[in-house]
């Protein structure tokens, strides 16, 4: 289990995260939803210790303050919103920085079968810079997959943390990398996932923690959270669930959540 007591975070003057209780179970895709500013980012990046925080942090009853960072390497990997990266690397080489952070670094093939799990057969020697946005983004995300490959070591379980995974995708592979997600979680790994859109979040999550204002608005089930009031008051606008709007402007939603071919 991960478990987050009394969190606080301030960036500069502005206080970002206001004491936040936060709890995600390992074998469950846990989704961070919410408006613009409401402070997703802020609290995946405060349980990846990437910012400043006041608090507790457990994982699996330990304080991830005392956890070497060898050792959280082999126990979580993490996708932020975006990459930059500043030299002409190929894909195979941004994909076993992976390695090198986790304990996989013997297993040679393991990048070539991240790269397929994600839909890039036969991009390894292509350079990095000359992709797509979406297809950037499908490699960091085989790059953290080959960090924490098996989702347990032994009894114990691994974690992605996925800050929007899906911002830059086309629909079907937006239910692939969705599909890779829950897969890892029902293998018994734990998934945290910031994420925008509500449908993809209604129909693969296990649990939605939703945020307004540095706080967390509610927390439960799709069916808990996903209902008119609850997103009507956090995201301040009116908005019905389950209705189709009105009008004859067609609206696209994905029917499927399994396995895209």
């Amino acid at each position: 289990m991960l478990h987050a007591t009394d969190l606080h975070v301030k960036l500069g003057r502005k206080t970002v995260l206001d004491g936040v209780e936060f709890s995600a179970h390992a074998g469950h895709l846990t989704a961070i939803v919410g408006p613009n500013g409401s402070g997703k980012t802020t609290l995946i990046r405060a349980l990846t210790q990437e910012i400043p925080y006041q608090g507790r942090i457990l994982m699996g009853g330990v304080d991830i303050a005392d956890m070497p960072a060898s050792d959280l390497a082999t126990r979580r990997a993490v996708l932020p919103q975006a990459s930059k990266i500043a030299f002409p690397f190929t894909v195979l080489e941004i994909v076993r920085l992976g390695l090198l952070a986790g304990s996989y670094g013997a297993e040679s093939s393991l990048p070539q079968r991240a790269l397929a799990r994600v839909g890039l057969d036969g991009f390894e020697g292509r350079f990095y810079q000359d992709l797509s946005g979406g297809e950037q983004q499908r490699v960091q995300l085989a790059r953290v997959l080959a960090q924490v490959w098996d989702p347990l070591e032994g009894e114990t379980p691994r974690w992605l943390f996925l800050d929007e995974p899906v911002s830059s995708l086309d629909i079907g592979h937006q239910l692939r990398v969705m599909q890779t997600a829950k897969d890892f979680a029902q293998a018994g790994g734990g998934v945290v996932a910031v994420m925008h859109d509500l449908n993809l979040t209604a129909m693969y999550a296990d649990r939605i923690v939703l945020m307004s204002d540095g706080k967390i608005q509610a927390s439960g089930s799709p069916n808990e959270v996903i209902c008119d009031d609850t997103l009507s008051h956090a995201y301040r606008c009116s908005l019905r669930v389950n209705t189709a709007p009105e009008g004859i402007a067609p609206f696209v939603l994905p029917h499927h959540a399994g396995r895209v071919a």
